[in-house]
Parts: structure tokens; sequence; C-alpha cells
């Protein structure tokens, strides 16, 4: 791969602000369905929240031919006048907004009970596994496009976790002051808002994709691979891969943990809290910190003491905050909160330098094989996070199920309790098992990070 083109204007203000507007366009619809598809599917659509948990794993197997496929027709596609990735931000934008629309359609809820399921699998795999797919994989890769600088690549890091940081908040936030109505006391969700706010957030994610698109430059020309697919070859590079294998384990647990959170929050907040604002309240507490705290820290303590060591005794610190939490049950909702946001925090630093460390990989199977496969490398570990994401919605709608969630039996005492409980163990064990995974599986020190860097830079002089 040549150096960085030196024509082009050089990395500033516009990539950064771009690159969020990406995965603010993002998580308009991966939020939406992360936080709001199961309560809307049990509440509006009368479906069990184990069955929509099944039909969300099972979608991620999907992902395991649709990912690496999209990867690699993005390693082999030729570069066009306006870069080699972002060109899919446009073609796709419009397909994965009406796909997530389509799956909020309470329009539906009188049909049979298998039509529903149905219309639920096939709109969820069309957004998820087919439409997302084509639009994330591409969006991630091209972070390596942007610019070669591991500080400036961290930075791309740290405003596309503001960008999420941001969708957060304003889904969040702002869906439940809007979407539940007040029956009987009690806090209840509006399928017909439920449409509509799912309608808005389509029409956002289509402009911040194309904000990503005009703002956001490739300067480092990435030629297509031309060498035939061996895939016995790539399979065995990429499961010996110990830095990919690493980061995959810590992703896949992250996401259990911090969806595990989102997903709780539906739950624990308006039936164990009886406040739906209380979730508004912690979307914003934990927006707010991540905002103020772990942004503006994370690329200066990443630099000082290295992505991996900051993420591992973070995410050791949002254990015991947890662990805490569940011994005092706060009654207060707002002291639930507290002990969320401070524990977000752990969770909010691995979170923001994440997207640098998956450079750092890429960077270090060049150094190690010869050969640059962004899109590849970056599909694989996109594939980890959806199962993470699979596993996390499988594993919480089974334990709903288990300590008893079901129509009529929404706020009993004892199935409330029980949500609370899993709202504080689900994340601890699962912040628990990446600081792990990052410790004695992921081998990118801080030292090594540096010397990979300097040896690529030799490589391309």
């Amino acid at each position: 791969m040549a150096g960085q083109n030196r024509s082009a204007q050089p990395f500033g203000m516009k990539d950064k602000l771009g690159y969020m507007f990406g995965d603010f366009g993002n998580d308009f619809t991966f939020i939406l369905s992360s936080s709001f598809m199961m309560k809307f599917y049990a509440d509006v659509m009368g479906i069990s929240t184990g069955v929509t948990g099944m039909v969300m794993m099972a979608a991620r197997f999907i992902d395991a031919f649709t990912d690496v496929t999209m990867g690699q027709i993005v390693d082999r596609s030729k570069p066009t006048k306006d870069g080699k990735f972002k060109p899919w931000l446009k073609r796709m934008c419009g397909p994965v907004a009406i796909a997530s629309f389509l799956i909020f359609q309470s329009g539906l809820a009188n049909m049979p009970y298998g039509f529903k399921v149905a219309w639920m699998a096939v709109t969820y795999i069309l957004w998820g596994s087919i439409f997302y797919t084509s639009i994330n994989i591409p969006y991630g890769s091209m972070a390596s496009a942007v610019t070669s600088d591991p500080n400036e690549r961290a930075q791309l890091s740290t405003w596309r976790t503001i960008g999420a940081t941001l969708a957060g908040l304003a889904i969040g936030a702002g869906t439940p002051l809007v979407a539940y109505v007040t029956v009987d006391g009690n806090p209840v969700l509006s399928g017909s808002r439920m449409t509509i706010i799912a309608g808005v957030f389509s029409v956002c994610a289509i402009v911040c994709y194309l904000l990503c698109f005009n703002l956001v430059t490739e300067r480092v020309p990435v030629q297509a691979n031309s060498q035939k697919l061996d895939v016995g070859k790539m399979l065995k590079d990429l499961v010996t891969n110990r830095a990919l294998l690493g980061i995959i384990a810590a992703a896949i647990l992250l996401l259990l943990a911090m969806l595990g959170m989102q997903g709780m929050a539906g739950f624990v907040y308006p039936n164990f809290y009886r406040s739906a604002q209380a979730q508004t309240v912690s979307s914003l507490a934990s927006s707010i910190a991540m905002l103020v705290i772990c942004a503006p820290l994370a690329s200066k303590l990443a630099g000082k003491f290295g992505k991996k060591e900051l993420s591992s005794g973070s995410c050791l610190f949002g254990v015991v905050v947890f662990i805490i939490c569940l011994v005092v049950k706060p009654a207060d909702p707002y002291m639930y909160i507290a002990f969320f946001t401070v524990a977000y925090i752990g969770l909010g630093f691995f979170n923001t330098v994440i997207w640098a460390m998956i450079t750092d990989v890429i960077d270090d199977a060049e150094v190690r094989n010869g050969v640059r496969e962004d899109g590849t490398i970056y599909a694989v570990y996109s594939f980890a996070r959806k199962m993470g994401q699979a596993l996390s919605s499988g594993m919480t709608g089974g334990l709903l199920a288990f300590v008893g969630y079901r129509e009529g039996h929404e706020f009993d005492p004892d199935v409330t309790l029980g949500i609370f409980k899993l709202s504080c163990i689900i994340p601890a064990i699962g912040l628990a098992a990446v600081a792990l995974a990052l410790l004695f599986i992921y081998p990118l020190n801080k030292s090594r990070v540096e010397a990979n860097a300097a040896e690529l830079q030799r490589r391309r002089k």
C-alpha cells in the first residue's frame, strides 16, 4: 500500500465530524433495535421475549456468511473518485433505513401470531444481516483510509464514540418520553408512537450517512486485493491471529455487558421502579458521562498507558460498581441511575478506543503477513460484535422469561425483583470477562502497537 496522499486536504475536524455522523447514522437503527425491539414485540405485538430473543440470535448465524462476504467484496472493490469505502454509504443508506422502519409496524398487531413472528424475522434479517452489514463494514474499514497516523486514528475512534453517544442520547433519552403512555397509573409502550419514532429515526439515519459521505476524505490509497481467494489460507490466518481473537472475545463480551445494560433498562425502570422518566434521565446521565469524561480523556489516557491497559482496568472498575449496586439494592431510581452511570464510565473508556484497537489489529496482521485486509478483518470483528448482540438478546429474552416476565405479570413483585437482579448481574459478569480477555488473550500492548506503526511507516517510505 502506498503512503498517504499528499494532494488531499490534511486530516482535520471535517473528517472527525464526518466520521462521528457515520456512527450517529448507524446507531439510529442499531440502538433502536437493541433497546426497544424486544419490548415492542412483547408489549405491543404480543410475542414472547424468548421467541424474539431466539430470532435475534438466529439471525446472527446468517451474519457469519454476509459479514465475511461483504468484507471480501470491500477488499476486492476498486477505488472510485470518492474513495474505496465511502461510496457504500450513499448506496446503502436508503435500504438500511427502510428495513429498520419496517421492523416497528404496530398496525400488524392483530395479525396471526405466526405471521407476526415471520414479519419480525424477515425484516430483522433484511435490516441487520444484509443492509446494515453492507454499510457498517465499509464504514468501519474506512478509518484506515482516512489517515495512517495511530494518534489520528485514535481521534477518529473517539469521535465515532461521540456519534454513538449522541445517538444513544437522542434514542435512549428521547424515546421513553414520547413512546410511553400512562394506563391505570403504569407506563405502557404505545405501538403507534413507536412506529412514528422508527420512521423519524430512519430519516435521521439517512441524513447522517450523507453527512459522513460528504465530510470525510479518504487520503490513504487502498488498492483492490487482486489475489485469488484462498478460503483455507484466509481462515488459517484469521484463527492464528491472536490479536484478532483477543479483540473478538472482548467485543462479544463487551456487547454482552453493554446491550445487557441497555436491554434491561427498558424493563428495570418502567417495571421495577415504575418510572419511564427515570430511563430518560439514566440515558441522559450516561451519555453526558461519555461526552464529558470518556471522550476527552480516552485518547490521552490511552496514549499514556496504552489502549489495552486502559480498557482492562476500566472494565474491572465497572464490575466493582455493579456488585455494590446489587448488594445495596437502591429503592430510589435515581440512586440506581448513579450506580449505572458510574459503571457505564468503566465500559465507556474501552468503547471509546475500541475502534482504534481494530486498526491496530489490521496493522499487526500486515506486519506479520505482508498483506493488508481491512475489509475482511473488520468484517470478522463486525460479525463478532453481532454475535455479542445476539447472545445478549437471546440471554436477556431467556432470562426475562425465566423470572416470569409475560403478559399480565409485568408488575408482579417477584418478577420485577428478578429484573433488578439481572440488570446488575449481566453487566458485572460481562465486564469481568472483557477484562480477562484483554489481559490474557489480546497481545497488543502499548509498546507493540508503537513498534508496528514504526515498521509500517518504514516499509511505506
